[in-house]
Formats: C-alpha cells, sequence, structure tokens
C-alpha cells in the first residue's frame, strides 16, 4: 500500500484515536514534570532500548535478564511512586478536564502572593518566593523542607516570620500549592550588581537565570520589592506593578520562548 493509498484509507475514527492518545500522553507527561517519575521513565526507555538491541543482536541471556526485570518493573513503580500516583489521580478527580481551571488557579496564586509580599514589605521582612513555570524546580525542592500545601496569605506570612525556623531561604509555589520551604538557591557571581543587593536578589538573578521561573524578592532593609525574570531583576514595584507583572508573565505568558521578559 501506498502511503497515498494509506492516507485516502484513513477515516475520522482513525484521526479521532491519533488525537485523543496524543492528548492522554501529553497530560499524563504534565502530571510527572518537574519529579522523579521523569528520570525513571528515562530509564524505563533506556532498558527497553537495550532490550530491543539485544533481541536484535541476539544476546539471549541479557535479553531474558531485563525481561524478567520488566516484567515486575510496573509494580515496582506503583511501590516507589505510590505518593505521586495518588496526588495525579486526585487532581484528576478533582479536575476530569485536565487544566480546566488553571487560568482560576493562577489568578489565586497571584492574588495571594501579591498580598502577602505588599505586608512583608511594609514591615520590612526579607522574603524570597519562587514561583514554578514550565521547568521543573525539584532539584531545588528536595534541599527544603517539603510542605505541599494549598498557598494562603496567612501561611506565607508566617512562613517568613523572622521567629519560625522557615524564614531563612526561599519558598518554591508550584501552581496553587507552596511545594517546599526553606529552600538554598546557588548565587549568582556577577560582578556588575549593586553592592546593596544582598543574598536574596543573587540567589533570585540566578534561579531566574538557570530556568524559566519567577522570583520575587522582598528586601529586609529597605522594604522595596523586586521581581527577576529572565536573569534581570525588576526593581521599585508596589502591589499593582507586581501583580502586572506576574498575571504578565504566569497568564498572558507574553514572554520570550525561555522565559526571558520580551
Amino acid at each position: 500500500m501506498t502511503v497515498r493509498e494509506w492516507l485516502e484509507a484513513l477515516t475520522w475514527r482513525d484521526f479521532a484515536d491519533v488525537v485523543i492518545v496524543g492528548i492522554v500522553i501529553y497530560y499524563l507527561l504534565l502530571l510527572i514534570r518537574g519529579t522523579r517519575a521523569v528520570q525513571v521513565l528515562m530509564g524505563i526507555l533506556f532498558l527497553g532500548g537495550v532490550f530491543y538491541l539485544a533481541g536484535l543482536a541476539g544476546l539471549e541471556t541479557l535479553q531474558r535478564l531485563l525481561q524478567s526485570f520488566l516484567i515486575v518493573l510496573p509494580f515496582a513503580v506503583i511501590v516507589l511512586f505510590q505518593q505521586e500516583i495518588r496526588r495525579a489521580l486526585a487532581n484528576v478527580g478533582r479536575n476530569p478536564l485536565l487544566g480546566f481551571n488553571t487560568h482560576q488557579k493562577t489568578e489565586t496564586t497571584i492574588q495571594e502572593v501579591v498580598l502577602a509580599a505588599s505586608t512583608l514589605a511594609a514591615r520590612e521582612i526579607g522574603a524570597l518566593i519562587v514561583i514554578q513555570r514550565l521547568e521543573g524546580l525539584r532539584e531545588y525542592i528536595e534541599n527544603g523542607v517539603l510542605l505541599d500545601a494549598e498557598i494562603s496569605y496567612h501561611l506565607l506570612i508566617n512562613i517568613f516570620d523572622p521567629h519560625t525556623p522557615l524564614h531563612d531561604g526561599a519558598v518554591i509555589v508550584q501552581g496553587d500549592r507552596i511545594a517546599a520551604a526553606a529552600c538554598f538557591l546557588p548565587l549568582t557571581v556577577r560582578s556588575e550588581l549593586a553592592h546593596e543587593l544582598g543574598t536574596r536578589h543573587r540567589a533570585a538573578l540566578t534561579i531566574s537565570e538557570e530556568t524559566d521561573a519567577l522570583a520575587l524578592v522582598v528586601s529586609e532593609e529597605t522594604g522595596v520589592i523586586s521581581l527577576a525574570v529572565g536573569g534581570e531583576l525588576i526593581r521599585e514595584l508596589d502591589a499593582k506593578s507586581l501583580r502586572n507583572s506576574l498575571f504578565q508573565y504566569l497568564v498572558k505568558d507574553v514572554a520570550g520562548p525561555l522565559g526571558r521578559p520580551t
């Protein structure tokens, strides 16, 4: 059968079948993005490739060994990642359309973050809030204190209270949840930065350079609110301008392909 004959034989059911399978795979990848499951998936694909090559090369011993391992692999994945699977199924149960209310969740996150940042700035309490966009921040989350709590103004204020054990470090926000607190980020060594910029500002610039995340900083000395985007620092923000900036990069998504400001 030629390519033309194959295309002519396709029906709308075949097309719908391919589209639905593609959508399912896409949302499954969204569920595991930024988690340990990504590395596990790459490992499984690698073993599958080795198994296939072993069959082509006639390496029967290696093929049988990998075949035995691949048989029990699904059960091992369920045991190792039961928490992630449970969370993913819970998200599907709360939102069967997968992403239908993402816009609403993002606006809630912006509202809570802006209110908390404005309050902390008025009190001159230092803060560093990193908001994940497309790229996962798992390596930074795992070096902090895992929370997985719904984001709220009151929780952010309590975390950055100087008398609490979690105030030192960054809070990392994923969607409408606080993934972790007291996360330590690498510091940029750029020599052209102003001397008044402290460790929070340097950490914010670094995370915004290495990922597409947004990093909000409240200065402990001056109460000035800044936002790091794509390695650049937007300073002297008030509540309105901060809300507009977050809305621009999180909702409108008018940044460049790597999250750099346009």
